[in-house]
């Protein structure tokens, strides 16, 4: 089956603009696989969107700002941490589209390296031309965002407001797409993919996957790895998203209570003590990839959910030789945010 011939389930549901560099490749990790003497590693490298250094967003905000777009927008306005992926992405998005960009950050790390608040993704975000509002620690983001909103509406703006991640129904959508791509170009590939390994935060890409296979009918199984140490939390925003996800795209496809807990798998034990805080499995796990692959990991989403991926391999979790793909979601920029804790002893 080629990549025209996977049903197109996202686009009839949702306009949709384009800003990423698609299909993202998949590329064998051979000597990665080898180290750890188990699975088959594939990598898809959603860190090559190339939206302001890509990353998974990239994928979320097509549906969305074409929904901005659609309702008329002339600011967008969404919210996320210091060191957010999201809103560098964002921030791309909106200069690319010619709108007004306000980010909400809020000071959701207790990490205290100088270059935390200078450096990496918010760097970027004031290259990009965005409006910053950096909050005081402990203030109501979600608060906040809607504070904003309520003045530049006042102030005579139209302001479109995307949640933190880009996670809802039509932020999903973006990896509705991208499982009907992976299907695609495993299928072009003479690849059976058996599971799908992922950092999962906000929902919105796991949300999106889980729909995405269950509207292709795929046996893929996704494996979302927590990055925030509080995997109810998650678990329940996932089910959720993918729920309503399903019903946005309007084609029937809908999961059962005990089917929707089976598809939404979320491993916990990686996160380390809170979201964004480093853990020694991450840093291990990010210079063994860049060592042995030379393969960039960052150390809130993608170097926890690596370190996961080798631990449940080490566990014996895969058995009779699987194919595991591992969803790089992006998030180079905060390694510099994070400067001394990758200092060689």
């Amino acid at each position: 089956m080629t990549l025209s011939e996977i049903p197109r389930v996202s686009p009839r549901v949702s306009p949709r603009v384009s800003l990423g560099h698609l299909p993202t490749p998949i590329e064998y990790l051979p000597r990665l696989s080898a180290h750890l003497g188990g699975p088959r590693i594939l990598v898809k490298r959603d860190d090559c969107t190339a939206l302001a250094l890509g990353g998974n967003k990239t994928r979320k905000l097509e549906f969305l700002m074409a929904e901005a777009a659609a309702q008329g927008a002339d600011t967008i306005l969404t919210t996320g941490g210091v060191q957010s992926n999201h809103v560098r992405q964002t921030a791309a998005a909106c200069a690319r589209a010619g709108l007004s960009c306000h980010l909400v950050l809020a000071r959701a790390v207790a990490w205290d390296d100088p270059a935390y608040e200078i450096s990496g993704n918010v760097q970027l975000d004031h290259l990009l031309g965005a409006q910053v509002h950096l909050l005081p620690h402990g203030t109501d983001r979600d608060g906040a965002l809607r504070r904003m909103s309520n003045a530049l509406k006042k102030s005579g703006r139209k302001p479109y407001v995307i949640p933190s991640g880009g996670s809802n129904a039509t932020g999903a959508l973006g990896y509705v797409a991208c499982a009907e791509e992976l299907a695609a170009q495993a299928t072009a590939d003479g690849e059976r993919i058996d599971y799908l390994i992922h950092a999962t935060g906000s929902g919105g890409t796991q949300a999106g996957l889980i729909a995405g296979f269950q509207a292709i009918a795929s046996e893929t199984r996704v494996l979302g790895i927590d990055i925030t140490a509080n995997a109810a939390d998650i678990t329940a925003k996932v089910s959720t998203i993918t729920k309503n996800t399903l019903a946005q795209m309007g084609q029937g496809k809908t999961f059962s209570s005990d089917a929707l807990r089976d598809a939404v798998q979320i491993v916990e034990g990686y996160a380390g003590s809170a979201y964004g805080m480093p853990t020694e499995e991450m840093r291990d796990a990010t210079r063994l990839v860049a060592r042995l692959e030379g393969l960039i990991l960052d150390p809130v989403y993608t170097g926890k959910a690596m370190a996961g991926l080798i631990d449940l391999v080490a566990q014996g979790r895969f058995k009779n030789d699987p194919t595991i793909a591992f969803l790089h979601t992006g998030g180079m920029p905060g390694l510099f945010a994070y400067n001394d804790y990758f200092q060689e002893d």
